[in-house]
């Protein structure tokens, strides 16, 4: 099966109603709430192996900005090295130019900048997929900047590259993942084992885990719209995601 053919049927229709600029020194998507009312907090989306540009994500940064009344960026974390509509053919060079190792100075980077500007006055949520996941468990670790967590609070779908269990027994900042059952990296016994641990943390650090029946690894930013309970489960993904944020996040009055 030719590349194009593995993204058919998974690419959802829409225009994007943000911007692109530069942020924090990364070519960056923005958009904010579209009544134009005060921002909740910011929350930062740290994409799969499509990148940055793919419309799925900036879709799915319109509906957070819209439904939750965020600020929403969606930055340029792989330096124009993802493989958008190639992401499958060009796997391996991807992983070895981001692999998580390497692309964690790029991510702190932007959070300690969004954390020392605008972060000091408003809250500031991760929601990372796939690629984006091992990231935001990174940032959920305890890093800090002037006496500061990077961000407030995480979430993942589908996360990828994990080491299990290290990477969720060394979160100090709460969690809220969103698995499919059928999820080719992690399994559901790992899932719940993830689950088991976030949910014994002190409450300051106290996560979540959700298991969505009869979907896949991809479904929250990829779901297949022409399958109505998939669309279902990615958009309680993405209204999972809206209230774990506005449950940590220090709205301003």
């Amino acid at each position: 099966m030719s590349c194009p053919d593995c993204f058919r049927g998974s690419v959802h229709e829409g225009q994007p109603r943000g911007e692109v600029t530069k942020a924090y020194g990364r070519d960056t998507y923005v958009v904010g709430p579209a009544d134009g009312r005060p921002a909740k907090g910011i929350v930062v989306v740290l994409p799969d192996a499509f990148g940055w540009e793919f419309v799925n994500v900036r879709l799915l940064a319109d509906k957070y900005a819209d439904e939750g009344g965020f600020k929403v960026y969606a930055p340029d974390f792989m330096n124009g090295s993802y493989h958008l509509g190639r992401a499958l053919c060009g796997l391996i060079p991807f992983v070895i130019y981001n692999w998580p190792t390497r692309a964690w100075p790029r991510v702190k980077g932007f959070f300690e900048q969004l954390r020392k500007e605008e972060g000091a006055s408003l809250s500031v949520g991760a929601a990372g997929f796939c690629w984006g996941g091992k990231q935001v468990l990174l940032l959920a670790q305890g890093d800090t900047i002037d006496g500061r967590p990077l961000i407030d609070a995480g979430f993942t779908g589908h996360p990828s590259l994990l080491s299990l269990p290290g990477d969720i027994q060394k979160l100090t900042l709460p969690v809220s993942f969103a698995m499919g059952e059928h999820d080719d990296y992690i399994s559901v016994a790992q899932a719940e084992n993830i689950r088991t641990i976030v949910e014994a943390k002190p409450e300051s650090a106290r996560g979540e885990l959700t298991i969505y029946p009869q979907t896949g690894h991809g479904f929250c930013v990829r779901a297949d719209h022409k399958f109505p309970e998939s669309l279902k489960q990615a958009d309680e993904a993405t209204e999972q995601c809206i209230k774990w944020f506005n449950a940590h996040f220090t709205i301003p009055s």
